[in-house]
């Protein structure tokens, strides 16, 4: 059982008399509606302000009356516009929903001059921070930025293609320096700002992991089972699970997996569990529950995140809250593999193919028993920093420093 932990956040609040702020967190997603590291992230933190302050999300209506969002104390959450599908065909994110969404922030934001004390907001997709920027032009409230990730001008060409990566190069730029301060949740993306001329010395926070109640004991008998949870999108390698399990099961006949999330890959992944005959050792449920995903990552013996893009790794923590490794991958734009500690709480594959994957997962059934009691420690080593509350308490720090020089 992990050991008893306070919320250093709660504890600052409780010795505060300062006066609660009226917050504007913009993201165009929100989960459960949309699943996702980040989406988790922003709906933790508006919760989490919530209990001091006001919090006000916007973001774009991606529910029916008949299905509202649920709310929190102390948050209100507003849909600015219709929920336009995201994604193209190919898995890239499409231009037009985001910028409608920004527009709409925009005129949100100038109708409420005076509304708020501070707009945080995401860094991608740019426009919703141009608009909030515009909107500080024009006598609005200060804007503070989450950069989880930065990405560099060779990776948008592989993005978007030539043209348009181009583009996109340019605008990721030219908003680096838009809001009054940056947060980041690893070193990885504040090296990449510093390197972009950010202008003001990035936040790094470390924080994503929300234990709302006592952690259970790990499982002492774990089944051979490897999950994925996540987004199915190019960049996670998704696709290449499948032929990483039929391969490991010529050595791990009793090998299964599950791969939880859904997305524009889905298809793919279907169809190559169909290729290689494994629709019954290969379960694809789609978006489940969080209760379920964290049954799952209680149970099996390893998670897998074959991504070569991840701003933080959000799911690694969460795998090792339950006791369960993690397999990464080792890539440039991944920040992920800095939550791994070879050998102690998983491994780090050397690509995402399968045939590197596999490498990992055998690796792991060699040592599954104590991998599972050292990815237990390691979190329970770690925890102070990978709180939330940690991030939360920095973050409304910083909310009175860039007020306070308005």
């Amino acid at each position: 059982m992990s050991p008893p932990t306070t919320d250093a956040y709660a504890e600052s609040r409780a010795r505060s008399d300062s006066r609660p702020l009226r917050i504007a967190l913009v993201y165009d997603c929100l989960y459960p509606f949309t699943i996702g590291g980040a989406e988790k992230w922003y709906r933790d933190l508006a919760i989490r302000l919530g209990r001091y302050h006001h919090v006000t999300y916007l973001t774009r209506t991606q529910w029916s009356r008949a299905d509202p969002p649920e709310t929190s104390a102390g948050v209100e959450i507003v849909g600015l516009g219709p929920a336009n599908r995201l994604y193209t065909s190919s898995g890239r994110r499409r231009f037009i929903p985001p910028m409608a969404f920004g527009l709409r922030v925009f005129a949100h934001l100038i109708r409420n001059r005076g509304r708020y004390d501070v707009v945080h907001t995401g860094s991608f997709p740019f426009f919703p921070l141009i608009a909030a920027s515009a909107a500080r032009a024009m006598g609005g409230a200060p804007v503070v930025t989450n950069w989880i990730e930065v990405w560099p001008s060779d990776y948008w060409r592989d993005y978007a293609g030539d043209l348009r990566g181009r583009i996109g190069t340019a605008i990721q730029k030219f908003c680096i320096n838009l809001s009054d301060t940056s947060f980041t949740f690893s070193e990885l993306t504040a090296c990449a700002l510093r390197e972009q001329d950010c202008s003001a010395k990035p936040v790094v926070l470390t924080g994503m992991f929300d234990a709302k109640s006592e952690l259970p004991p790990i499982a002492k008998v774990r089944k051979p089972l490897v999950i994925f949870a996540g987004r199915h999108i190019p960049e996670k390698h998704v696709v290449s699970i499948p032929a990483a399990i039929a391969l490991a099961r010529r050595s791990i006949p009793e090998l299964r997996a599950t791969i939880f999330g859904d997305g524009p890959e889905r298809n793919r992944v279907l169809a190559e569990i169909g290729r290689l005959e494994l629709t019954e050792i290969v379960n694809c449920p789609g978006f489940v529950s969080e209760r379920e995903i964290e049954r799952a990552m209680s149970e099996a013996a390893c998670l897998i995140l074959p991504s070569e893009r991840e701003g933080y790794g959000l799911v690694v923590v969460e795998a090792a809250a339950h006791g369960t490794p993690s397999i990464v991958v080792n890539s440039p734009n991944s920040a992920a593999s800095a939550l791994v500690a070879d050998g102690v709480n998983g491994y780090i594959a050397s690509s995402h193919a399968p045939e590197a994957l596999v490498d990992a997962i055998q690796r792991v059934f060699a040592n599954r028993d104590a991998l599972s009691a050292s990815s237990r420690a390691w979190f329970d080593t770690h925890r102070p920093e990978l709180d939330i509350a940690c991030s939360v308490e920095r973050i409304e720090q910083t909310y009175r420093r860039v007020i306070g020089g308005n």
